[in-house]
């Protein structure tokens, strides 16, 4: 702790007398200055003992007071006036005027040299950054040996909690609280959802301050907390939440910073292994997808614990245009890793850049703890995609991944977050109708008739689309349109010569019907 007044005044060997301000001493004091300017705040920055002769003191208690007041704004926490030189005994006029600021005021007596005054405060700063210096080194050295022990992060939150003489919290990088200490701080550590949640949309390393009683702190709780991300890059892959009593000290501070690096170089596993773990994983997922199931086996066993085993979905992922979807995207798989860690469910990962922008592939077991999560993180992020096979078995994965391309085309096209493959399957054909190639190709078919329509008499398309819904039925298609049958046999006779194909053949009558609802879609 740094010296206070107090401690300043309990020196025997200075033989000060305080004055004024007695219930203000326990105010820290950052460096001891001397100055005989009537005005000596511009040279001050907050937090300094100021002594002084007061050969400049302004004169009568008006100018008492508003000396003493302009070294009260300015952060001086003590004023020290040596008597025996200007001033024979401290003018009654500046007590009053300290007193009524609540700025302590002490006497300096003429044997009292004002450097001995310093010595005093700047042995005590140095013995507190002696002690801080030392206590920081113990702390890391300590945390230091919990990280490598068995329990690792845990260890980590433990010690710290213990060292902060308050409680200690790790969330992992989905918000998920995965260590807390004491336990009884669980519910607190609880509370801090929302904050973490902030935190997640927010580059790492970034850090919030909640003081005193904070809006997501039980109204029963006084403590000060920090919440802290953890990563080494932009994306978080933890979050690292701390309360006390008071507010964290200097000391403390370094502790905490000590247990955040720690913490960093835990979650965030060096750059090479992740890239490998990464492409070993892809590699599998590609091998299952292919058939290859009894090797992925075999290789999986000793690197990854195995295969996902039982019903298991494939679920693809894309993410819109812009940084920020390409981020989530990367989220989405930390999210979907993550759960699968927590409760040691087996998945297989992998992103992948292709010809639409970048992609997620997901294996996991049907509506396991990482196929929730994914369906949650989607529905989280505005910008992704997700198209969801149907339960299948691990050999048909192949087949599971095209049904969910095809799920998530629709998505895609429909601008919706999640589709199911059963979905694709029981919904309608017309929502596929939006393809760039079905378009061109409906424009193509009908350009004919339209181009009719705008130079000639008779409304071939409304005509044929009318004829179309009514199945060739001459008299209801007439009566739609308002038109003699007749009149509608014409039309149709000219279509067939514009067009150049007989609607007597089936495959003409619902390429063209397709060609006029995806005009419509």
């Amino acid at each position: 702790m740094p010296p206070t007044l107090a401690s300043v005044v309990r020196s025997t060997a200075l033989h000060l007398t305080v004055l004024a301000g007695a219930d203000h001493l326990e105010r820290p004091v950052r460096w001891v200055h001397t100055s005989e300017l009537d005005d000596p705040t511009p040279f001050l920055e907050g937090g300094e003992l100021l002594l002084t002769t007061g050969i400049k003191l302004g004169k009568g208690a008006a100018g008492l007071q508003a000396y003493v007041h302009r070294l009260a704004d300015a952060g001086v926490v003590g004023l020290g006036l040596g008597v025996g030189l200007s001033h024979s005994e401290v003018p009654q006029a500046l007590v009053e005027a300290a007193a009524q600021r609540g700025l302590p005021l002490l006497r300096v007596p003429e044997a009292t040299p004002f450097i001995a005054i310093s010595k005093t405060v700047s042995a005590a700063l140095a013995a507190e950054q002696y002690e801080a210096v030392t206590t920081s080194f113990e702390a890391q050295e300590e945390l230091t040996r919990a990280a490598l022990g068995k329990d690792g992060t845990t260890a980590i939150v433990r010690r710290l909690a213990a060292r902060l003489g308050g409680w200690a919290a790790l969330y992992d990088g989905s918000g998920a609280l995965s260590a807390v200490a004491p336990d009884w701080a669980a519910r607190r550590a609880g509370r801090l959802a929302a904050e973490v949640d902030r935190l997640r949309r927010r580059p790492a390393p970034s850090s919030a301050a909640l003081q005193g009683r904070a809006g997501t702190i039980d109204t029963a709780d006084e403590d000060y907390v920090v919440v802290q991300s953890l990563g080494a890059d932009r994306r978080p892959r933890g979050f690292l939440a701390v309360g006390t009593e008071d507010r964290i000290t200097p000391t403390e501070r370094y502790v905490l910073n000590a247990a955040v690096a720690l913490l960093t170089l835990t979650l965030e596993r060096s750059r090479e292994l992740r890239q490998a773990e990464e492409k070993m994983g892809a590699a599998l997922l590609r091998m299952v997808l292919a058939g290859e199931v009894g090797t992925a086996r075999q290789v999986a066993g000793g690197l990854f614990g195995g295969l996902p085993e039982g019903t298991v979905r494939v679920l693809v992922a894309a993410a819109g245009p812009g940084p920020e979807a390409a981020e989530a995207l990367g989220e989405l798989g930390d999210r979907a890793e993550n759960a699968g860690g927590k409760v040691g469910e087996k998945l297989l990962v992998a992103r992948e850049d292709g010809p639409h922008g970048p992609r997620l592939t997901v294996l996991a077991l049907d509506n396991g703890s990482v196929h929730r999560a994914c369906l949650g993180a989607v529905e989280e992020h505005e910008g992704l995609s997700l198209g969801v096979s149907a339960p299948a078995a691990l050999e048909e994965a192949g087949t599971a991944r095209a049904q969910a391309e095809r799920a998530l085309a629709v998505a895609q096209r429909g601008g919706r977050r999640t589709v199911d493959h059963e979905e694709v399957g029981a919904g309608s054909l017309l929502p596929l109708l939006g393809e760039e190639a079905v378009t061109a190709f409906a424009e193509g078919l009908l350009r004919p008739l339209r181009d009719h329509d705008r130079t000639a008499r008779g409304d071939l398309v409304a005509s044929l689309r009318a004829w179309l819904s009514r199945h060739g039925q001459w008299d209801a298609a007439a009566a739609d349109l308002g038109v003699h049958r007749h009149t509608l046999r014409y039309r149709m006779r000219r279509v067939e010569e514009l067009l150049g194909r007989s609607l007597d053949d089936t495959d003409v009558r619902m390429e063209l019907w397709l060609a006029l609802r995806s005009g419509e879609e």
